[in-house]
């Protein structure tokens, strides 16, 4: 249970204390749904389908993608 816990921690902290460029009080997990509704226009299943591999992600390939695709 602990690991989960320590696995999921990048997704709960707040977008501006992770990324230097954002400003954001949102928890990472929420920026990326909020990503993710509005690409898949507010299908909530798809949505949930496409956030299951941030469960497992590393933090890097999390920060990455959010450097990626999130960053304005």
């Amino acid at each position: 249970m602990t690991e989960d816990v320590l696995k999921t921690s990048l997704l709960d902290r707040h977008m501006k204390e992770v990324f230097d460029w954002s400003d954001s009080n949102v928890p990472v997990r929420d920026a990326i749904w909020n990503y993710f509704m509005e690409k898949n226009g507010k299908n909530t299943l798809k949505t949930e389908e496409d956030m299951l591999p941030f469960l497992k992600d590393s933090d890097d390939k999390i920060e990455a993608f959010v450097n990626e695709n999130l960053k304005k």
